[in-house]
């Protein structure tokens, strides 16, 4: 009896799987090939110069990045690294980035709190001075920190990159008390959530209902637009390209050292043939008289 229970249940499960799962689950991450991605990928200055421009400002109005200090976009493999200055906090270009940034500090003799030229050994500057700050100004949801989003989030780059470039328009039967989508959400079908709650469609024959739509609402208006930024060097200001250039500099943030990382172990990777040719030879001479 109990077996035939467990069986029913089984198949109520499988049953009821497709329709529970047809709202849950967001489009897969667009593929795209990544220079910085495999073991001898590095990352293109050019582009990550680029991307911190998009992200200092488009992202940064509304997003912290509270790992980052200035001295990071100097250092080897950064955006701004330069191999004159070998000490970052040298190194002009992020001087004045710094300097541009009004930081938050207290004045040592009044106590009042002022607003002071960045140094190298800033981080980041906050949009906001609080999280219920951040929260009033978007809808009640706190931006998330991207330090480390594009190791933070399932499918890395490609995730970011896709949600990015991913906003449409809501699919028809979209609707919560006659708002589509919901005031203050953005339909993106490579945003995970559930919208099928919001999604409501009239039609005469059951059996031919549609799934309902993949993907989630997000609380992040699209940032991105043509020419939302100008880019020194001439290349296009398309939504993608902003978008690509974007993601390569938060895939950076989120691992500063990788490409130094992945040569040193390359090197070592080579030492250790080498060392172990060397054994092999040692071993093959000194017991080349003796019989095994």
């Amino acid at each position: 009896m109990l077996r035939k229970v467990f069986v029913i249940a089984a198949a109520l499960a499988l049953a009821g799987a497709p329709a529970l799962a047809a709202g849950t689950h967001p489009y897969e991450p667009r593929e795209h090939v990544w220079g910085f991605e495999g073991p001898f990928g590095k990352f293109d200055q050019a582009q990550l110069q680029r991307g911190y421009k998009v992200f200092s400002e488009v992202c940064q109005q509304c997003h912290t990045a509270d790992l980052l200090s200035f001295r990071n976009l100097g250092e080897k493999g950064g955006p701004f690294w330069n191999p004159k200055y070998p000490n970052p906090n040298d190194n002009p270009v992020v001087k004045s980035l710094a300097a541009d940034a009004q930081v938050p500090d207290i004045d040592p003799d009044t106590g009042d709190v002022i607003q002071r030229p960045g140094t190298t050994a800033d981080h980041f500057k906050r949009p906001f001075p609080n999280a219920a700050a951040a929260a009033a100004s978007n809808g009640g949801a706190i931006p998330p920190d991207l330090s480390v989003m594009a190791k933070a989030r399932e499918g890395g780059p490609r995730y970011i990159y896709s949600v990015l470039t991913g906003y449409t328009k809501a699919p028809a039967g979209f609707d919560m008390h006659n708002l589509s989508p919901p005031a203050g959400k953005h339909y993106n079908p490579y945003f995970p959530g559930d919208v099928s709650s919001f999604w409501h469609m009239e039609i005469k024959d059951e059996k031919a209902r549609p799934p309902a739509p993949q993907g989630g609402l997000i609380g992040m208006p699209p940032p991105l637009t043509p020419d939302k930024v100008s880019f020194d060097d001439g290349t296009k200001l398309t939504v993608d390209q902003q978008a690509k250039d974007v993601v390569a500099f938060l895939a950076w943030a989120s691992d500063p050292k990788q490409t130094g990382r992945k040569q040193t172990g390359f090197a070592v990777m080579i030492y250790l043939l080498i060392l172990t040719g060397l054994a092999y030879a040692s071993y093959r001479r000194v017991w080349r008289n003796e019989s095994h």
